[in-house]
């Protein structure tokens, strides 16, 4: 029969004595410009990859549903328009990818590491 584990008093004191020295220290590194800085341009980053995307792949259904014809047509042979058009919405969602890895590695983490040098972590 297994029987919970309990934690000793001073245990729990040392746990609630690290929280607190930790909390404002988040505060601090949330309400810093640099921190609200690297939030606001990953956020803006990401929802305009995100928009792009839903362009791309909405406008490709919506040629599915409104102009078949049009994706119909023969392009090199056998192959249709429609085709080619299916695989560049594929490609362009591995491009914003790489995109986005790219941004990631270069503009985030140089605020991500100036964050860390400032804060001591």
């Amino acid at each position: 029969m297994a029987t919970a584990a309990r934690l000793s008093p001073q245990t729990e004191r040392t746990d609630l004595a690290d929280t607190a020295r930790v909390e404002p220290q988040i505060d601090r590194i949330v309400h810093s410009p640099q921190f609200q800085q690297l939030i606001a341009e990953r956020t803006r980053f990401g929802w305009t990859l995100t928009i792009l995307m839903l362009v791309v792949y909405f406008g490709f259904i919506g040629l599915i549903a409104f102009d078949k014809q049009l994706l119909a047509v023969k392009v090199g042979g056998t192959a249709s328009l429609g085709l080619f058009m299916g695989v560049f919405v594929i490609l362009f969602a591995f491009a914003l990818t790489g995109i986005y890895v790219a941004r990631a590695n270069t503009r985030f983490d140089a605020l991500s590491e100036a964050l860390r040098r400032e804060f001591g972590r």
